[in-house]
C-alpha cells in the first residue's frame, strides 16, 4: 500500500493533528489540470495535497483539500458501523499520554480507551473534523 486518503477543509489544521500523532509532513502541494481529473473522473481540478509519513517511514497518508470542484458529501461523522472508509489505525505509545494530548487539541474520544486482554490498549477518537482515527498500544507481555 502507497498511502490511505482523506479528503479535508483545513489542511494546515489537518497537518498539525497528524504531526501530534507522530506524523511527519513530506511535502505539499498543488495538484491541478486535465490529467488529474482523469485520474479521479472528476473532470478540472484542483486540489492541495499534503503527504504525511508515519514514523518508521513505511506508510503515508495524504491530505486534501479539493478547491474545484467543490466536495459533495460528508461523511465524517458517521458512526463505526458506516458503511465504506472506516478509519485509519496507528499503532502508538504511552496511549494515556497521547490521547491527553490530542484531546486538548480538540480530539474527542468516541467510546473509551479499553484493553484487549494482554495484548493491547484499544480507542478510536475522532480529530479534526470528525475523522475516526483508532490508536493501538501493544501491551508487554510480561
Amino acid at each position: 500500500m502507497h498511502n490511505v486518503g482523506i479528503v479535508v477543509e483545513s489542511l494546515d489544521e489537518a497537518i498539525s493533528f497528524f504531526t501530534e500523532l507522530g506524523l511527519t509532513l513530506e511535502g505539499r502541494a498543488t495538484i491541478e489540470g486535465e490529467w488529474a481529473g482523469r485520474v479521479t473522473g472528476l473532470g478540472s481540478q484542483q486540489v492541495e495535497i499534503a503527504m504525511m509519513v508515519t514514523p518508521d517511514g513505511h506508510s503515508r497518508l495524504e491530505l486534501s483539500r479539493f478547491l474545484t470542484p467543490p466536495t459533495v458529501a460528508d461523511h465524517r461523522n458517521a458512526p463505526v458501523n458506516a458503511l465504506g472508509y472506516l478509519r485509519v489505525m496507528f499503532t502508538v505509545e504511552n496511549i494515556d499520554e497521547l490521547v491527553a494530548r490530542l484531546c486538548k487539541r480538540g480530539a474527542e474520544l468516541v467510546g473509551e480507551l479499553v484493553q484487549y486482554e494482554d495484548s493491547y490498549q484499544l480507542c478510536y477518537i475522532r480529530g479534526p473534523e470528525g475523522i475516526l482515527i483508532g490508536l493501538a498500544e501493544q501491551l508487554d507481555n510480561k
